[in-house]
């Protein structure tokens, strides 16, 4: 009896470890490749799967997300010849399990030594300064190769990303000379620049005043101008009302002349005709108008000496209307002294 209850035991063990291997849950964004009797036979989707126990072999689980995969910075050399350090990121997904497990080894292996080529290979054909700022073209040409050399795998590449390029210490050094130069230019050139402006500012400030000044005096020559031309008007026109003879104007003319000759300057000056016929006419007015009077005598009265006067100073403003005429000529033909 108790032997047989044992065995009972045993076959519900047996039945129980039976449909427990028959089971298989996948989880989700997971794939498992089942092999029945060494061949290839299906792929479990995520969920509950019952395969036969025994018969069939299932294979670990496949990630069917995207994954990331940072790759040890790698050494590769320029067109011109210097080693640089590129640290590449590779996002990938896996699109068909059994083509990852069978068409492959290590898949993930197998990309990050295709990287590394293809990265070589790409790199290679620029030079330092291209390489540092052609990114986003290494990138592409990259994701390009990849993607056509694992779409046999069952891989799907999504991005290639570099992450760091890290040229030799000497390189950076000189490189951050060049930068240290290049701003020094663009300050000096700022600098420069302002300074220019200053300049400009300033002379534009300075024509525009000495446009205002040039104006300002123009229009206070030109007032005085029209004041002087409004005097002398008024004192033509007041001599035209008069009507001034020769004489009254010889005389004004004589009285100007020692103001003519008292510049610095006027070392040479010329007395018109027409002043010299104006004074010869006041010499004849005074001795032709102007009767001779006889000398005094002892019958002559107060009348006869107040005659005699002023005959006698009629006769001396003669004599010296001629000097004044003598010496005008004289004065005409020869320079005056300052």
């Amino acid at each position: 009896m108790e032997a047989s209850v044992i065995v009972g035991v045993l076959i519900a063990l047996l039945v129980v470890l039976v449909v427990l291997s028959a089971v298989r849950i996948v989880p989700q964004a997971r794939a498992r490749n089942v092999e029945r009797l060494g061949r290839f036979q299906r792929t479990l989707q995520p969920g509950l799967n019952v395969v036969i126990p025994f018969i069939d072999r299932v294979h670990p689980a496949i990630d069917l997300r995207e994954q990331v995969v940072s790759f040890q910075p790698q050494p590769v050399i320029t067109e011109d010849n210097l080693v640089v350090e590129i640290d590449t990121v590779l996002y990938f997904q896996v699109t068909d399990p059994r083509a990852a497990f069978y068409e492959i080894a290590s898949y993930l292996q197998a990309v990050e030594q295709l990287t590394v080529t293809t990265l070589r290979n790409v790199v290679g054909s620029m030079d330092l300064e291209s390489t540092l700022t052609s990114r986003d073209t290494i990138n592409s040409q990259l994701r390009g190769v990849l993607d056509d050399a694992t779409g046999k795998w069952g891989l799907r590449v999504n991005r290639v990303e570099i992450k760091a390029i890290d040229p030799p210490r000497t390189i950076k050094d000189a490189m951050e000379k060049q930068m240290r130069a290049e701003r020094d230019k663009r300050a000096a050139i700022l600098t420069a620049e302002g300074q220019r402006q200053s300049q400009i500012l300033t002379a534009e400030g300075d024509k525009q005043a000495a446009v205002l000044r040039a104006e300002g005096e123009r229009a206070a020559e030109i007032l005085k101008a029209e004041g002087q031309s409004r005097a002398i008007d008024q004192v033509f026109q007041a001599v035209h009302r008069n009507d001034p003879d020769p004489k009254l104007l010889a005389y004004q003319y004589l009285q100007t002349l020692p103001q003519l000759a008292q510049g610095a300057g006027n070392t040479f000056w010329v007395i018109p005709s027409e002043v010299t016929s104006a004074l010869q006419g006041i010499s004849r007015a005074f001795t032709e108008t102007l009767p001779r009077v006889p000398a005094t005598g002892p019958a002559a009265g107060p009348a006869d000496h107040a005659a005699a006067q002023a005959a006698d100073d009629a006769n001396r403003a003669a004599e010296a209307a001629a000097e004044a005429v003598a010496d005008a000529e004289i004065a005409s033909r020869a320079p005056a002294s300052a």
